[in-house]
């Protein structure tokens, strides 16, 4: 009998030789512990689910992807709205202007009648006459502007409103006068109310559409 094994208690329930039985850890504590870090990672997956949608739905990944979008405008489109903001307020007013007329086609009275209507307009009138020889008879549209560079973008944009379909030149004049030189498909003046529609946009010119506003 083994020193091992209780008096009066022998045969089946003696325990005999030198090895003991080993004590396993219950199964269900690691099966405890795997669902706790299950639900951990559950709820934090959840959580983050929940801050999603509510930035979408609460507007705020509009808000920002509409400032970052104002961010990267460019500046050059902002730039360019600003300068002709400003062109179209420096234009001059037709009684500033000193304009030359000029008949580049064989009928006759052409520069005298538009000249007078011209000064009807408001314009001032220089010289009145036949084309020079560059231009004489060889003029097939309605008629051609011409001016110094320095005239491009302001006087000559108020005369053209003038003279619809008119081609717009410039040379090295010194002088500020501008000519009208009249070409064969011309038949006469845009009409005074047209033109005067015409002016006005260019003076005040409609504000830009809505969906431009973002640059």
């Amino acid at each position: 009998m083994s020193m091992l094994t209780p008096p009066g208690m022998g045969g089946k329930y003696r325990i005999t030789g030198d090895r003991y039985p080993r004590m396993r850890r219950p199964r269900h504590r690691r099966r405890i512990a795997l669902t706790i870090v299950a639900t951990a990672v559950a709820l934090g997956l959840a959580t983050w689910g929940t801050l999603q949608l509510i930035d979408v739905f609460g507007g705020r990944s509009n808000t920002a992807h509409a400032a970052q979008g104002e961010r990267h405008c460019p500046d050059s489109a902002k730039t360019a709205a600003a300068q002709a903001g400003n062109a179209t307020r420096k234009l001059p007013a037709p009684g500033t202007l000193t304009v030359n007329v000029f008949n580049a086609t064989p009928r006759s009275g052409l520069a005298k009648r538009t000249a007078d209507e011209l000064e009807k307009r408001g314009f001032k009138i220089g010289k009145v006459g036949n084309a020079p020889a560059a231009y004489d008879k060889k003029v097939k549209g309605a008629g051609i502007l011409l001016g110094p560079a320095a005239a491009a973008d302001g006087p000559m944009k108020v005369l053209s409103t003038q003279l619809t379909g008119a081609q717009r030149k410039t040379d090295a004049r010194k002088g500020a006068d501008l000519d009208l030189i009249i070409g064969d498909a011309f038949t006469a003046l845009t009409a005074q109310k047209d033109a005067a529609k015409s002016l006005a946009l260019l003076s005040h010119p409609s504000p830009a559409p809505k969906g431009d506003a973002k640059c």
